[in-house]
């Protein structure tokens, strides 16, 4: 009975099962020549140019430059200060959202409506949003007046400016927070409740859950979209620039005069600071891929 039901299934020819992986790995090569053309060409140049001065000499100065001028240092640094503040207060706020519209109990159609405007807002960036965001907090801004004339509220008379530190990261928090409900809501998805009902027939609560259960299920999710973030905000320059100008010299603003300025001039010392935010970048994925190892032997 078995050999009969075993030679009843259907075979596949040899022949069938080669042309099917031929196929499948000729779907890849619209991505292969995408990841060529513009991140692994791009970068295999700019590491060889950063090497090179303005006449083809080879030299280290460029990278030397990197460590010793003191306006680029300053500017990685407001750089990597305004990412990690955007990434961890995107994280925040953008994971308290996604668990009110996954597991808060909220009418089911809010997360439709909140899920379309985080694909929506965390694409929103460059010129038209700076334009929004002096339109409405700047000096003369639509809230800003409002607040004043309406409520009596000078919002400049606390200290707070648009063109700083502060309100830089207040701009950078509107893409960044539908970004991570975007990123989180799957990894949200994914509890089982059977996990809660097991911990409840334990006796644990619901602290319990999530110092237990949840969070260490969720941290390696937590700790890359908090990364994503930060990737997403070190390599902004259209908002920044359009926002501020030169007034907060970040790294990819001091890179953009560098390259294509009229008095900075220098695109070797530029493909070199480059290639610094490549570096900071792979240092940071390279934590995530640590800590999430790390994270999933500790759940084990």
């Amino acid at each position: 009975m078995m050999n009969v039901a075993t030679s009843s299934l259907p075979t596949v020819a040899p022949g069938t099962a080669r042309t099917g992986r031929s196929l499948a790995a000729l779907g890849m090569v619209p991505f292969v020549l995408f990841a060529l053309i513009f991140l692994l060409v791009p970068t295999g140049l700019l590491l060889v140019s950063a090497f090179f001065d303005r006449d083809g000499a080879f030299t280290f100065a460029n990278i030397v430059e990197l460590f010793t001028n003191s306006a680029i240092l300053s500017s990685f640094w407001l750089s990597i200060r305004i990412s990690m503040a955007s990434a961890v207060g995107g994280a925040i706020i953008g994971f308290f959202i996604a668990y009110a519209i996954i597991l808060g109990g909220l009418p089911g159609w809010m997360r439709g409506i909140v899920m379309t405007f985080s694909g929506v807002a965390s694409n929103f960036a460059g010129v038209p949003l700076a334009f929004a965001f002096m339109a409405s907090l700047g000096r003369v801004g639509l809230v800003t007046v409002l607040l004043r004339d309406g409520a009596g509220f000078n919002l400049y008379g606390t200290g707070f400016n648009l063109l700083s530190f502060w309100g830089l990261t207040l701009v950078y928090l509107y893409f960044q927070i539908p970004l991570m409900v975007l990123v989180i809501a799957p990894a949200l998805d994914g509890l089982k409740r059977e996990w809660r009902e097991a911990n409840s027939v334990l006796g644990g609560t619901n602290f319990h859950y999530w110092v237990h259960i949840a969070l260490p299920i969720l941290l390696p999710s937590l700790l890359g979209a908090t990364l994503l973030l930060f990737a997403n905000a070190f390599g902004a320059v259209a908002t920044a620039y359009a926002l501020t100008g030169s007034s907060m010299p970040i790294i990819t603003i001091l890179l953009y005069a560098q390259i294509k300025g009229d008095v900075l001039n220098n695109p070797n010392l530029g493909y070199a600071m480059a290639l610094g935010m490549v570096a900071i970048t792979g240092l940071g994925t390279g934590a995530y891929i640590w800590l999430r190892s790390y994270s999933e032997r500790w759940v084990k």
